[in-house]
C-alpha cells in the first residue's frame, strides 16, 4: 500500500485550515453587520420615542396652562350678562336725576356702580379684559360690524360706535365687541417702512 509523501500532507492540511479560517471570517462579518443594523434599529427606535415623549410632555404643559387660563370661560361669559344688566340701569338713570335725586338715592346709584366696577375688576384679575375698539380699525376678530356710519372724517372701515363692549380672555375672544364703522372715509394709509438711519463706516468695513 502506497503512502502519500510528506510533503503532500502538509499541503492538504494548509489548505483545509484556510478554509475554515475563512469560513470563520465570513460568519464573524456576518454576525458584525447584523449587530450594527440592530444597534442602528434600536438607536432610531429610541430617538422616536424620545421624540414623542418630548412632544407629549408639551401638549401636557399647553393643555394645562390652557386649562388654567380658560377654565373660568362659561362663568365669565355669564357675568358678563350681569355686568351688562348692571351698566343698563346706569345708564337708564337721566343726568338730572343723579343732580337731583336725595342722597338714598345717589347711595343706590354709586353701589350699583361700584357693584360693575369690582365684577370687571374680578374678571380682569382671571384674565378677563374689556375690549376698547372706539377709534380703532376694524378688525372682524374681536368686533362684529352692526351698522355702517357715514362719516368721510376718518378712514374708512374705523370703528365710530361701540354699542356693546367686547372681551377677551387669554389669546381668545370671549365676546366680540358690537360696533358701528365708518364708512365713505379715507382708506386707512398702509404701514410705512422704517426709513434708512446713518451709514456706519465701521459696519461696513467689518462687512
Amino acid at each position: 500500500m502506497s503512502e502519500k509523501p510528506h510533503d503532500d500532507m502538509n499541503d492538504e492540511r494548509i489548505e483545509e485550515a484556510g478554509g475554515e479560517a475563512a469560513q470563520g471570517s465570513d460568519g464573524d462579518y456576518e454576525a458584525l453587520v447584523r449587530l450594527m443594523k440592530e444597534n442602528e434599529e434600536l438607536k432610531d427606535r429610541a430617538l422616536r420615542l424620545a421624540a414623542e415623549m418630548e412632544n407629549l410632555r408639551r401638549r401636557t404643559a399647553r393643555d394645562v396652562v390652557d386649562a388654567r387660563t380658560y377654565a373660568v370661560t362659561n362663568f365669565a361669559r355669564d357675568m358678563l350678562t350681569v355686568s351688562d344688566n348692571l351698566r343698563r340701569a346706569l345708564d337708564a338713570v337721566p343726568a338730572e336725576a343723579k343732580e337731583a335725586g336725595d342722597a338714598g338715592f345717589k347711595a343706590l346709584f354709586e353701589g350699583v356702580d361700584i357693584t360693575e366696577r369690582a365684577m370687571l375688576s374680578a374678571l380682569e384679575r382671571h384674565g378677563v379684559k374689556k375690549l376698547e375698539p372706539q377709534g380703532e380699525k376694524f378688525d372682524p376678530n374681536f368686533h362684529q360690524a352692526m351698522f355702517e356710519v357715514p362719516n368721510p372724517d376718518v378712514p374708512n372701515g374705523t370703528v365710530v360706535q361701540v354699542v356693546q363692549s367686547g372681551y377677551s380672555i387669554g389669546d381668545r375672544v370671549l365676546r366680540p365687541a358690537m360696533v358701528g364703522v365708518a364708512k365713505g372715509g379715507p382708506k386707512a394709509a398702509p404701514a410705512q417702512a422704517a426709513e434708512p438711519g446713518p451709514v456706519n463706516e465701521q459696519a461696513e468695513k467689518d462687512a
